[in-house]
C-alpha cells in the first residue's frame, strides 16, 4: 500500500460526521470508527476523484464490520435506456437491507452574503456548492430514488423489497471559517469539523513569512504534516494566481512552526 494512500484514508477516517448525533431526526446516519487501522495488503483503491475514492473508503471500511453483508455497489437506475439516478450503496446490516449515500465536503462560511437559513451560510470554496443544495438534492432526489418502480424491478434481482430497505447516510465534512473570525453559529452541525480557515487572495500577503505547500486535490483529505517540500510565499502565489484567475479557491497548508500547520483555502472571492 503506497503512503498517498494511507494518509488519504487516515484523513477520511479522522474527519467526523457533520452532523451531530441527533441533527437530522429525519435522515438515519451511520457511525464510522474514528480509529485508523492498517488497510488490508491485498485492498486497492482505483478511484483519483475525491469523492468516489470517500465512497470506496466508506465501502471498505463497511465491509470491514462483522455484522455487514455486502449487496452492491453504484447500482445505476434506468429509465427507457437512459441513468436516472445511482444508488450509493446497499447491504445487509444484521440481516436487515440498507440503502446508504455517502457524502464527503469541503464548505467554507460564507461573509459575503446574509442568509435566512443558518445552514446556507456554509458554501463550497467556488462558491459553487452549497450544504442547503445537497441536503434538498439528498431529499428530493436520491433517496426517493429507492421508491421508483425501476429501483422495485433491480431490488427484486436481489430478492429485496422496497418496503424492507432502511435509508441511511455518511456525511463527512471539512469545514473552514473566515481568518481571525470564529464566532459562527454552528446550529447542527459538530463542530469538530473546523479543519482550517481561509482568506481570501487579496489579503493573503498577511501570511508572507510562513512556508506553503500546495496538495493536490485528493491529499486535501490528509492531515497537514511535515514531511512535504515547504516553498516560500513568493513561489506559492504565483502558483495561487494561475487558480484565482479560473476562479478557483485553492487550499494550501501554512507552516507556522515545526509542529503548527494550519489548512487555508485561498479564496478568489
Amino acid at each position: 500500500m503506497d503512503r498517498s494512500t494511507i494518509l488519504r484514508y487516515r484523513g477520511y477516517v479522522k474527519t467526523p460526521s457533520l452532523f451531530r448525533t441527533n441533527g437530522l431526526p429525519e435522515i438515519n446516519q451511520i457511525e464510522l470508527s474514528s480509529e485508523f487501522e492498517a488497510i488490508r495488503e491485498d485492498v486497492k483503491f482505483k478511484n483519483q476523484r475525491l469523492g468516489k475514492l470517500v465512497e470506496e473508503f466508506v465501502f471498505y471500511q463497511l465491509k470491514q464490520q462483522p455484522n455487514v453483508k455486502w449487496i452492491v455497489e453504484n447500482l445505476q437506475i434506468q429509465k427507457e435506456r437512459k441513468t436516472i439516478g445511482e444508488l450509493d450503496a446497499l447491504y445487509f446490516l444484521n440481516d436487515k437491507p440498507i440503502h446508504l449515500e455517502v457524502v464527503y465536503k469541503f464548505y467554507l462560511y460564507d461573509t459575503l452574503k446574509s442568509y435566512e437559513e443558518p445552514l446556507s451560510y456554509w458554501i463550497g470554496p467556488n462558491r459553487k456548492d452549497s450544504l442547503c443544495y445537497k441536503l434538498d438534492k439528498l431529499k428530493n432526489k436520491q433517496y426517493p430514488l429507492l421508491f421508483q418502480n425501476e429501483t422495485s424491478k433491480e431490488l427484486n434481482k436481489y430478492n429485496i423489497d422496497t418496503a424492507d430497505v432502511l435509508q441511511k447516510l455518511c456525511f463527512k465534512a471539512q469545514l473552514f471559517l473566515p481568518y481571525n473570525d470564529s464566532k459562527i453559529n454552528f446550529e447542527i452541525l459538530n463542530e469538530n469539523c473546523v479543519s482550517g480557515i481561509y482568506i481570501s487572495f487579496h489579503t493573503m500577503s498577511i501570511f508572507k513569512t510562513l512556508k506553503f505547500y500546495m496538495p493536490q486535490k485528493l491529499d486535501w483529505l490528509v492531515l497537514p504534516h511535515n514531511n512535504v517540500l515547504w516553498q516560500d510565499y513568493e513561489t506559492t502565489k504565483i502558483k495561487i494566481l494561475d487558480n484565482i484567475e479560473e476562479r478557483r479557491s485553492p487550499l494550501v497548508w501554512l507552516k507556522y512552526s515545526e509542529t503548527k500547520f494550519v489548512k487555508c483555502f485561498i479564496t478568489f472571492w
